[in-house]
């Protein structure tokens, strides 16, 4: 008998979207297995563009894309399996919580007696139970993002899609909204799509990382700081050299020291006699991959 989690996958093959003249994506190929998948990249590298395109919102122009073994083409059938979160997510202001969740049950053709015994499970599960009387208008925005992932998972759907979900969100916040899609993806894919490194370092073990539209890293976390290893660098200087060091390096992180600053760098080679190698972290590995690929950030 077969696994269900091993035909849990979504398979990209040459996928390519233009808007007129411009190229949003450009032959992407992607294999996502079940549970959490970061997608990675700057601002307009096309992360939206392809996670609206496996929501079935935007239609592809070239490739082909199988989601649990059925083409993106058969929306209706994409839609009732893929629960989606856009970064801009608004809901019903004037509703309570709980209204707005059982006016979205409906929507989904569940039953009252289903409606009635899942919604306040889904509720406690993103800690807005205590919430339900509360409009969804007075909410902050952790408690909207939290709301949103109850509302997208509702269906019971063996995809859940997050476009750029804890951008503005406070540290606990965020925290705490990571550890919510860490629980989710336990049975199911969660592609977290995002332009924050901490994100995808704190919840995911397979990433992909998206520029111009193009695919220039694919495979695991580990592989990603493989890539950096011996490439990084600190050192304690003045604010004076600091400057200089920017012009030359490639700056990853910074810590003020009074009048002095520890910098974290990369360097393809041993810098200066002061700089000591040290082991790279996400960010780092992160940052020498578009070095490496001559992005801008």
């Amino acid at each position: 008998m077969k696994d269900k989690k091993s035909e849990i996958k979504i398979v990209i093959q040459n996928l390519s979207k233009r808007y007129g003249k411009k190229q949003a994506l450009k032959d992407v190929n992607l294999t996502i297995p079940a549970g959490m998948f970061g997608l990675l990249g700057p601002n307009g590298a096309g992360k939206t563009t392809l996670m609206k395109t496996l929501a079935t919102l935007l239609k592809k122009n070239q490739g082909s894309v199988h989601i649990c073994g059925i083409p993106v083409e058969n929306a209706s059938e994409i839609r009732r399996i893929t629960g989606y979160l856009p970064q801009e997510f608004s809901m019903y202001p004037n509703m309570t919580v709980y209204e707005a969740m059982d006016y979205l049950g409906v929507l989904s053709g569940l039953d009252s007696e289903l409606r009635k015994s899942k919604i306040p499970v889904l509720l406690d599960q993103v800690n807005l139970l205590d919430d339900k009387m509360k409009r969804v208008k007075a909410l902050s925005g952790g408690m909207k993002r939290r709301l949103g992932i109850a509302q997208a998972i509702l269906h019971d759907p063996e995809i859940l899609i997050v476009d750029e979900p804890t951008a503005g969100l406070d540290p606990e916040e965020r925290v705490r909204f990571r550890n919510l899609l860490c629980e989710i993806a336990e049975d199911r894919i969660v592609i977290l799509s995002t332009h924050i490194v901490g994100d995808i370092e704190a919840t995911c073990e397979n990433i992909a990382v998206l520029n111009e539209g193009q695919i220039i890293f694919n495979g695991t976390v580990t592989q990603l700081l493989e890539r950096a290893d011996g490439k990084v660098y600190m050192a304690d200087i003045s604010r004076k050299e600091l400057s200089d060091l920017k012009e030359e390096y490639k700056v990853t992180s910074m810590l003020s020291m009074g009048n002095n600053v520890s910098v974290r760098f990369i360097s393809e080679d041993t810098p200066f006699l002061s700089a000591s190698s040290c082991e790279p972290g996400v960010e780092d590995a992160y940052m020498y991959l578009m070095q490496e690929k001559e992005v801008e950030l």
